[in-house]
């Protein structure tokens, strides 16, 4: 059962918007709203008073609009050739950020005869989308800009969550150029981490994600945001291991001393990650491997994550407290999404992104 709390959700915005200042504070809900459900996400949060929602690509952009009304939807993949015309129809604004993309959308405009937004992407160092920030000033002065309204200018961050980093400041700098190429346009660089750098460059628009939906915004200080979700598989089985047996694909798990084990229904077919397995080579180089609560008490995994099932070495947990069919905890507590990824090798980004569409999805708090 996954459990999302959209009170927590909601609540996470307003510290954000707090944090924010003067400035709008806008929502990425891209992947699906971070994997807890678009629709659910903007709607909660258009009626908490967020304006602005980023999603990846259309497809996406199409659910958000339906979902936030008459909110801005910004789409941040880009124009791809021959969509102008889905994206002024259904008032969507995208990131422009190739010299084509700008043509594009300024030959549409020119053609239709109406001056529709659209945001203008800069790569101040990421080197994966964006105009170049050098270029700035001779964008600004492209004839081209006449024809659509520049309703953005905007970069990204490599590394906000280092806040000594100094790629940081580097890209601060070449930020500044490019809103002085652009004076009179609303301008945005931070993400979830950006909102919390001692520089505050939060210009006119933030525009977090992952702390929205729980994820810590400042790796190695305490996380100021809610959780949103809790993660819950139901146990189907218990059984007991001899020592000496092991557990799962391949033998990778072996019982040191007779073991009492749960069986949970829950796999990596469910988003659940396979990296978080528990195995004897992990416990004897002490490398952390998966956990779920259970009955209060912390419980490793034993064995390799499956496809539908996940074995938990319940032995110190008194045998009364625990039986088949109870629930037992994934994601919850002090189990964040963070410490999830962490077990797995991974990021807490890709465990909320990765939740698989057959758990029972529960919605409160909204």
């Amino acid at each position: 059962m996954l459990t999302i709390d959209l009170g927590a959700l909601v609540a996470n915005w307003r510290l954000l918007q707090a944090r924010a200042g003067g400035a709008e504070c806008a929502a990425v809900a891209k992947a699906d709203g971070y994997g807890l459900g678009l629709s659910a996400v903007v709607r909660a949060l258009r009626a908490a008073g967020c304006r602005s929602f980023f999603v990846a690509d259309l497809s996406e952009a199409v659910a958000a609009r339906e979902a936030c009304g008459d909110g801005t939807v910004h789409v941040l993949n880009g124009l791809l050739p021959g969509t102008a015309a889905t994206y002024a129809g259904l008032g969507l604004t995208p990131i422009l950020g190739s010299q084509d993309e700008v043509a594009e959308w300024a030959g549409f405009c020119r053609n239709a005869g109406t001056r529709y937004p659209a945001a203008l992407h800069f790569d101040t160092g990421m080197n994966r989308l964006g105009l170049p920030a050098a270029a700035a000033a001779e964008v600004a002065r492209s004839p081209l800009l006449g024809d659509f309204e520049p309703a953005l200018v905007m970069s990204h961050f490599v590394s906000a969550e280092e806040p000594e980093n100094p790629l940081n400041a580097r890209q601060i700098e070449r930020f500044a150029a490019v809103r002085q190429a652009f004076p009179e346009v609303p301008a945005s660089l931070c993400n979830s981490s950006g909102v919390f750098l001692p520089e505050r460059p939060h210009y006119d628009l933030v525009r977090p994600g992952y702390a929205l939906y729980g994820g810590n915004p400042a790796p190695g200080r305490s996380n100021p945001m809610q959780a949103v979700i809790r993660l819950q598989g139901r146990i189907v089985q218990i059984r007991a291991a001899p020592d000496g047996d092991t557990v799962g694909y391949n033998a990778q798990w072996t019982a040191h001393g007779a073991r009492r084990l749960a069986v949970v229904s829950v796999g990596y077919a469910d988003g659940y990650p396979r990296a978080a397995s528990a195995t004897d080579a992990k416990r004897d180089t002490q490398i952390a491997a998966g956990a779920a609560i259970v009955a209060g008490l912390h419980c490793p995994f034993a064995g390799r994550v499956s496809m539908d099932l996940i074995v938990v070495d319940i032995t110190e947990v008194p045998a009364g407290a625990v039986k088949r069919g109870d629930l037992v905890t994934l994601i919850g507590a002090d189990l964040t999404i963070d410490e999830v990824g962490r077990r797995a090798g991974t990021i807490g980004y890709e465990i909320l992104t990765s939740l698989g569409r057959r758990y029972a999805r529960r919605y409160v708090g909204g």
